[in-house]
């Protein structure tokens, strides 16, 4: 597989460049990378395989539409998969990580009189891999990482409405609190911040996109 072209294809979908429901046209995209339709199919493959596209027969690939159901399931999972992923990271943590988590605070900080909802994702994406990089759990990251993928666009889509420091702060207090429970060193308080910072994640995503008081899933 063509991994330049996938995480291309796959940026396009998550930052909603390729909206919910379009159909990709192979011919197309096989003009602007100048490839044939073969390397081009497997990254379509995969983006399949992750959900993020289905196959319509005769028509063509379409960008997965966002079923707010079904991202309430995934976080469902997420609860407990991110809980495991903190505890890992706790018992494993080295002064380079926690250098690394305090300068992607400061990065994070800026962005409170900067509004850049891409940069926002960037961030959450430099912070979550140096947990996964603490962790030390390739299966766990993979699972993480595409279930946090499957939910990226539905937090896109609502970081653009309201105050923009609604969203920057939730992420500074998460990197800061999740480097202060590091240092200590204590994983079963690193796990359950993970889980409480999630579901106060998708409160407040629940809020904003259906414009309904929050109720959260039972874990």
């Amino acid at each position: 597989m063509n991994h330049e072209i996938y995480r291309i294809i796959k940026d396009r979908i998550l930052f909603l460049e390729y909206k919910p429901g379009q159909i990709l046209n192979e011919k197309t995209l096989a003009e602007e990378f100048g490839v044939s339709r073969t390397p081009l199919r497997e990254v379509l493959s995969r983006l399949v395989w992750e959900q993020l596209a289905r196959i319509l027969p005769r028509t063509g690939t379409m960008i997965t539409e966002i079923e707010f159901q079904k991202m309430m399931h995934v976080f469902q999972i997420r609860f407990e998969i991110e809980g495991l992923v903190g505890k890992l990271a706790a018992e494993n943590v080295t002064d380079d990580h926690l250098d690394k988590i305090d300068k992607i605070r400061q990065e994070c900080s800026q962005l409170l009189d900067r509004k850049s909802r891409k940069d926002l994702v960037n961030i959450d994406f430099k912070f979550r891999n140096v947990l996964y990089d603490a962790a030390d759990n390739l299966v766990l990251r993979d699972i993480s990482q595409y279930l946090y993928d499957l939910t990226l666009r539905l937090w896109y889509i609502i970081s653009d409405r309201g105050d923009w420091a609604e969203e920057v702060q939730p992420l500074l207090d998460e990197i800061k609190q999740t480097y202060e429970a590091l240092s200590r060193g204590n994983s079963q308080e690193v796990g359950k911040l993970r889980s409480e910072f999630l579901i106060r994640h998708f409160a407040r995503i629940r809020i904003k996109f259906l414009g309904v008081s929050s109720k959260i899933p039972e874990m």
